[in-house]
């Protein structure tokens, strides 16, 4: 079943009122018919069942068979720093860490990063970046769209990750899995959980030192060196895992 985002006011007396982007894609795309079910989340977090009972020109309407409350997110709020990889590879790593959960995505300007994009392409980019978002919670039931904010600079990105309940660093110079292991089998449900990713270069050991000046906890995810898109995923699977429940 079709999952769509809502706002408050959409849902009138049982009936669901479908406007926007969002009617050409049901039309046109989807090309779903009178009769067709979907499922609708609102801000709150509800999620309603809906049966298409209209099709118009600019607006759709579908009345509300059952609502029920979301149960799909993580105990936890995860925000992903990511350290700006080149080519579409940000695009990936967008669809995956949303499918695995986090709640919030920042972009990361970093010593080593590769790519140094204008304001007007990094404005451009994190608009292309959000609307990927936004499929990928579609796609994979969450109740939420995770926000891709603006690109920080790392100095910025480590101030806002202080502020969090534990920020996790995968380092490909740290050792000793057994401390990644117990470092997030510490994390406790409701915490807010910060994970940092370098670039294809690494980080500049001068950022890890700040890292651990932070509190951030330096972690290995074993003896092989991992590719930035290939770590973010694995970071964000193992604490999928252990934190989901």
């Amino acid at each position: 079943m079709y999952r769509f985002f809502i706002e408050a006011g959409q849902i009138c007396d049982r009936v669901l009122h479908i406007s926007g982007e969002d009617v050409n894609h049901i039309r046109n795309v989807l090309r779903m018919r009178p009769g067709e079910e979907i499922e609708a989340v609102d801000e709150d977090r509800s999620v309603s069942i809906c049966r298409i009972s209209r099709i118009l020109p600019d607006e759709i309407l579908a009345d509300v068979l059952e609502t029920r409350e979301a149960d799909t997110e993580l105990q936890n709020e995860i925000t992903l720093y990511m350290g700006l990889p080149k080519g579409d590879k940000m695009e990936l790593i967008i669809q995956k860490a949303v499918e695995l959960g986090v709640s919030r995505i920042v972009p990361v300007s970093m010593k080593r990063s590769i790519v140094k994009l204008d304001a007007k392409k990094a404005k451009a980019r994190v608009v292309r970046w959000q609307a990927i978002a936004q499929a990928a919670a579609k796609q994979s039931k969450r109740s939420i769209i995770p926000e891709v904010g603006e690109i920080e600079s790392f100095s910025g990105a480590l101030e806002e990750a202080e502020t969090l309940d534990a920020l996790l660093v995968p380092y490909e110079n740290a050792m000793d899995i057994r401390f990644t292991k117990n470092a997030i089998r510490e994390i406790r449900p409701g915490q807010s959980v910060g994970v940092l990713i370098g670039p294809e270069g690494g980080f500049d050991r001068r950022e890890v030192e700040a890292c651990e000046k932070a509190g951030a906890k330096i972690l290995t995810l074993g003896k092989r060196i991992l590719r930035t898109e290939t770590a973010a995923i694995s970071m964000l699977s193992i604490l999928m895992y252990e934190l989901e429940g």
